[in-house]
């Protein structure tokens, strides 16, 4: 079986010049912004600690201000220099870092972060990427880095450079290719609270797999954004979504799953893994059909598939 927690970074960092990694860093130092490939999708990358290299991140994606920043650290200790980190966020850093799961947690006060990362929160979403590019370019910079997704705020997130360059364009000075992501989703996102934890966002690592560690969810929320991806619209393709659709109607792009067959079939053999490693690449694709709509097939709602259920949902609001 596939496995998405951990997916097999291959040979990206094989395919990057030490170079091009070199002069990424050195970019990231003195406060510009790069786009980097993660195992999960790509990312706009600026200094944490930098305001005004923040500021050229929401510049660059017309990004809310009230909406936060990932902090991108390589490793636990990165992380305990900004957060607070008890046993049950322990359990899971253990576990799933390096990896596709971002924890918010207490922040450290005085907080060596540009104040726009936390956008007023008292928490700081952190997270360890798997990539071994990403893991490079952390290893030579000077400051953890903030990397949302390197596309324009609200639309359908990259995984590839092809997506980045027709997303954000010249706003982004340097972007660096480490070919196809390999989970194609975004990291899931855990808020560890005083009595237990919540899933703020599906991804990769599912709601089970940290249950196992942690028992049940405990359902605890703010009423506020906590944390990227939790906006109603988002991921969107900029045409009519249908959702659940076993065919396609006149004017249509069907994006297919298992035995309904598509335009663009996320797996045919119905495989979720491949399906989230696939969906974005499949609205960008229908974003850019001639068909002036888009349908998507039934996705099972368990594993991998609460997750991808969750971006077409909000790509259809």
């Amino acid at each position: 079986m596939k496995d998405a927690t951990h997916p097999d970074p291959g040979d990206d960092a094989a395919a990057v010049p030490d170079a091009i990694i070199a002069e990424a860093a050195a970019r990231l130092d003195k406060g510009e912004i790069v786009a980097l490939p993660t195992e999960t999708v790509y990312g706009l990358a600026a200094r944490a600690d930098d305001a005004e290299a923040v500021a050229r991140i929401y510049a660059a994606k017309g990004r809310p201000s009230f909406n936060p920043l990932i902090v991108h650290v390589p490793d636990g200790a990165g992380a305990r220099r900004l957060v607070n980190v008890g046993h049950r966020a322990t359990l899971l850093m253990d576990r799933f870092w390096p990896g596709p799961l971002t924890l918010v947690l207490p922040a450290r006060d005085p907080s060596p972060l540009a104040p726009a990362v936390r956008a007023g929160l008292p928490t700081i979403a952190v997270r360890c990427p798997a990539h071994p590019v990403m893991r490079a370019v952390l290893a030579r910079c000077a400051a953890p880095l903030a990397a949302p997704s390197a596309n324009r705020s609200g639309g359908v997130s990259p995984t590839c450079a092809a997506h980045v360059r027709d997303s954000l364009g010249e706003n982004v000075p340097m972007i660096v290719d480490g070919g196809p992501t390999r989970a194609g989703l975004e990291s899931t996102i855990v808020a560890i609270r005083d009595r237990g934890w919540s899933m703020l966002r599906p991804g990769p690592v599912t709601g089970a797999a940290i249950a196992e560690l942690l028992g049940p969810a405990t359902g605890e929320s703010s009423k506020g954004i906590e944390a990227p991806g939790q906006l109603s619209s988002h991921y969107a393709p900029g045409k009519p979504v249908r959702l659940n659709a076993s065919h396609a109607e006149e004017g249509e792009f069907l994006i297919g799953f298992g035995a309904v067959r598509g335009d663009f079939d996320l797996s045919p053999g119905g495989d979720l893994v491949e399906a989230g490693s696939r969906l974005y690449d499949a609205l960008h694709r229908a974003s850019h059909a001639a068909k002036e709509r888009i349908a998507v097939a039934p996705i099972p709602d368990e594993g991998i598939g609460a997750a991808i259920n969750d971006r077409l949902r909000r790509a259809a609001f």
